[in-house]
Formats: structure tokens, C-alpha cells, sequence
């Protein structure tokens, strides 16, 4: 008797009398793998299961890339907009898994905070987005001008808020569940909102930088299911029993030889490798520019190792080849051995809560994370990227940090760069 007055002593609440046995959520998360609309679901209910699941997933698969190619058509502002959709609706998928499995009643002001946090996240976000691309803009008037100055103690103050918010609707019967539920929100922050915010950096870096590896990714997971659903034996990780070493492998190579065709192809149009820069005269994004030398074919000399091959090709050491190409070889290979791992990630955790999938609003697939666990890890891999081998800081970016000065530090910094060029003999200056 006594032992068991000071195992409910030790209880958060009532609800906790229910912790020590296994989280099953499947009753309580909707799943969308075998979900199908009405009549579609009528007129497959003649094919097995299998066969059903696979037609459905396909019909909806190739909607999802027709949707993918009309968010491209629509340009950059479409594609923004709709990658702080997608982020939203993924954090309320994991909010919401957080929400079931610790079953808090009776605190309103959660929900609420959990959304706060996701609201002022953004904000610091997608305020330094704006700080550094239209930068020239932002300090056109007071207000905007104020707004850059003290974005970062702004954003610090609004999360200041929130965590004295969450301190003071501290429940005592509740201390275990609401630190839990807050340790939640922010690791679904640091999945969801930071992943996002790397996508939207890579698509300012031109619409390659996205359309590519978001590409690869789609084009991994369709061809290894189709590899494994066709020619699957072999099982590959425990965490994910239908997944086969015949998908991965022939996933993979299917990734390599797409990356470098779409890259080919991509590399040909302006539109797609051109960085998204604010036109001071027109007053809005473009995408205009000259391709740099990444996107254009260039002569590389070939290892002697493979110099006589090369020469009965073409005659000479030498060969012609777009360097994005190369860049795109390392990102398909990523997208195929270690991109995968993000869904194992994914399905190691359904798998922690006895969940078949986030949600249910892709009928075949589940939900929007289902779709994008493996996208958000290539995100920031091709963030890395191009911060460690690709990106350079343009004219336009240096001359925003310029203009965020006053004026006389941009005198200073005038006449600091002319006598510079003047005495290296660049700038030939008019005689007296």
C-alpha cells in the first residue's frame, strides 16, 4: 500500500497513470497510406490491397509533381510562399502527435504558445531574409529602417515574451508535461522553421539551387519504391521494413543519371541559374543576369590515367563539361545515401508512437511531413554547399551593406576605395 501512495505521489497528474505503458497513438493520428477518395476507392476495390495502394500512390505522386511544376511556372514569390506552408503544416503535424501522446487538458494557453513561438521564429527568420536581400529597399523609409537596425533585440524580446508566457502558465500538477510539450515545440522548430529558412536562402541563390535537389529527392524515393516494389528481396533497416537494398541501389544510381540530366538541362535557361536579386529600377525581384561561368560549358584536362581514352574521343586531352554538373553528381549522391535516412528518421519515430503516418491529407502517402522528412535534411546539406564551395558575396549584397551606413561612413568608405584604386592604377582620375 505504501509503495503504491508514492507511485501516485509521483505522478504529474492523473493522465500519468498511464505513462508506464506503451504510447499507441494509431487510434488518434489519421493515416493517409490507405486512404483514398470515395470513388477512386470504388472503382480499385476490385485490385488487391498492394496493387490498390500502388495505383493510388501513383495517381497522387504525379499530382503532386504536375502541383511541384506549376508552383516553378508561377516564379520564386509562389515557391516562398508555399515552402511557409508547407512549413506550417508540418509543425502542426509534430505539434499535434506532442499534443496526443501527452494528453494535456485543461491549459488553454499551450496550443497557443506552441504557435507564438512558430509565429515569432519566422519573424526573426524571414526578417533576415529581407535584411539581407532588400536591404536597399528596407532603408528607404523610417519605419523599415528602424525595423533592420533592430530586428535581431526585436526578435530576441518577442521569444523573451513567450518564454515568460510559458513560465508564468506553469500548472503545478502539470510540470512534467509542459516542460516536455516545450522541449517538443522547439525541436520541431529546429526540424521545421530552420529547415525552411535554408530553402528559402537556396532559392535566392537561383531557382536551380531548389528545383535540383528537391528533384533528386522526389526522383529517389519514387524509383527505389518502384525497385523495391518490383524487384524487392532483400530487407534494408529494421526501422523500415519495406524499404530493400534493391530500392536503395536502384534508387540511387536512378538519382545520379536524373541529377545530371535536369542539371544539363536547367544550366541551359537564365531563369533557372541566376541569383534573385531586388532591381532598384524596377522595383521588384528578377532574375536577369548573365549565366557565371558555374552554368557555361569549360575546358578541364583529364588525369593521365584516362588521357588515351579521352584523346580517341576527341582527339585531344582535354574536355568540355558545365561545372554545376559536378556539383550536382555530389548532391545526387547525397540525396541517395544519405537522404534516405531522414525518412528513417521519420519512421523510427511513427514507429516510437505506433503511428502509420503524420496525417492523412496526401491519400496514398500520409501527410505533408511524410513527404519532406527527407527534403528538410537536403536543404541544409546544399545550404552547406554552397556556403563552402559556391557562394561568393555579389556587388548588389555588398552595396545593400553600403547604403545601411551613414552617410558619413559611406563618404569615408568612398574616398578610403578611390584612393585605392587610384594609387594600384585602376581609377585614372581627371586632371585638376
Amino acid at each position: 500500500m505504501a509503495d503504491l501512495r508514492k507511485r501516485n505521489l509521483d505522478l504529474d497528474s492523473e493522465d500519468d497513470k498511464s505513462l508506464g505503458n506503451k504510447v499507441d497513438l494509431s487510434n488518434t493520428i489519421p493515416s493517409g497510406t490507405d486512404k483514398a477518395p470515395e470513388l477512386l476507392d470504388a472503382t480499385l476495390s476490385s485490385l488487391p490491397p498492394r496493387w490498390r495502394n500502388w495505383v493510388i500512390r501513383g495517381i497522387f505522386t504525379w499530382v503532386m509533381i504536375f502541383g511541384f511544376a506549376l508552383m516553378i511556372y508561377a516564379g520564386p514569390l509562389a515557391l516562398m510562399l508555399v515552402v511557409l506552408a508547407v512549413q506550417v503544416k508540418c509543425f502542426a503535424e509534430i505539434i499535434n502527435i506532442g499534443y496526443a501522446v501527452y494528453k494535456i487538458h485543461g491549459l488553454p494557453w499551450f496550443r497557443s504558445l506552441s504557435w507564438y513561438f512558430l509565429i515569432t521564429s519566422n519573424y526573426f527568420f524571414y526578417g533576415e531574409s529581407l535584411v539581407d536581400y532588400f536591404g536597399v529597399v528596407d532603408n528607404r523609409t523610417e519605419f523599415l529602417r528602424a525595423l533592420v537596425k533592430y530586428h535581431r533585440f526585436i526578435s530576441f524580446f518577442l521569444y523573451i515574451g513567450g518564454f515568460v508566457w510559458f513560465v508564468l502558465s506553469l500548472v503545478k500538477r502539470y510540470y512534467m508535461k509542459q516542460f516536455s510539450l516545450f522541449a517538443w515545440t522547439h525541436v520541431a522548430l529546429l526540424i521545421v522553421v530552420t529547415q525552411s529558412y535554408l530553402i528559402i536562402r537556396n532559392i535566392f541563390q537561383g531557382l536551380i539551387w531548389f528545383i535540383v535537389p528537391v528533384s533528386m529527392i522526389v526522383c529517389n524515393d519514387v524509383m527505389a519504391y518502384m525497385f523495391g516494389f518490383f524487384f524487392g528481396r532483400t530487407p534494408l533497416i529494421k526501422l523500415s521494413p519495406k524499404k530493400t537494398w534493391e530500392g536503395f541501389i536502384g534508387g540511387g544510381f536512378a538519382t545520379v543519371i536524373f541529377g545530371l540530366l535536369i542539371s544539363y538541362v536547367l544550366c541551359q535557361y537564365p531563369f533557372f541559374v541566376c541569383p534573385i536579386e531586388f532591381n532598384e529600377e524596377l522595383g521588384r525581384m528578377t532574375l536577369d543576369c548573365e549565366p557565371s561561368p558555374l552554368f557555361r560549358p569549360q575546358e578541364y584536362t583529364v588525369p593521365a590515367s584516362l588521357a588515351p581514352l579521352v584523346r580517341m574521343v576527341t582527339g585531344k586531352n582535354t574536355i568540355m563539361i558545365i561545372p554545376f554538373l559536378l556539383h550536382s553528381l555530389s548532391m545526387s549522391v547525397f540525396s541517395s545515401v544519405i537522404g534516405p535516412f531522414g525518412g528513417f528518421f521519420a519512421s523510427g519515430f511513427k514507429r516510437a508512437f505506433k503511428i502509420k503516418d503524420f496525417g492523412d491529407i496526401i491519400p496514398g502517402h500520409g501527410g505533408i511531413m511524410d513527404r519532406f522528412d527527407c527534403q528538410y535534411l537536403m536543404a541544409t546539406f546544399v545550404n552547406v554547399y554552397i556556403s563552402s564551395f559556391i557562394r561568393m558575396d555579389s556587388p548588389q549584397k555588398l552595396l545593400q551593406q553600403i547604403y545601411s551606413l551613414k552617410p558619413e561612413l559611406q563618404l569615408e568608405l568612398f574616398t578610403a576605395l578611390r584612393d585605392s584604386l587610384t594609387t594600384r592604377g585602376i581609377l585614372q582620375l581627371p586632371a585638376p
